[in-house]
């Protein structure tokens, strides 16, 4: 829980094409980290945006 009582386990990652990863955000739902993933992979760089639930990351 943070300082202001919100719960933000759902984290949207950035996978770069050297596999670098930096997180890019933390949301409440996966609805809205997917909605914000989905909004960047539009961009068109060659980068992967994923989403991740704390505590549970995935290969």
């Amino acid at each position: 829980m943070t300082d202001s009582g919100a719960v933000l386990p759902w984290l949207v990652i950035r996978q770069d094409e050297g596999g670098n990863r930096y997180r890019v955000g933390r949301y409440a739902t996966r609805a809205e980290a997917e909605r914000v993933a989905d909004r960047l992979d539009t961009r068109g760089h060659q980068r992967l945006y994923v989403v991740e639930r704390v505590g549970h990351a995935t290969t």
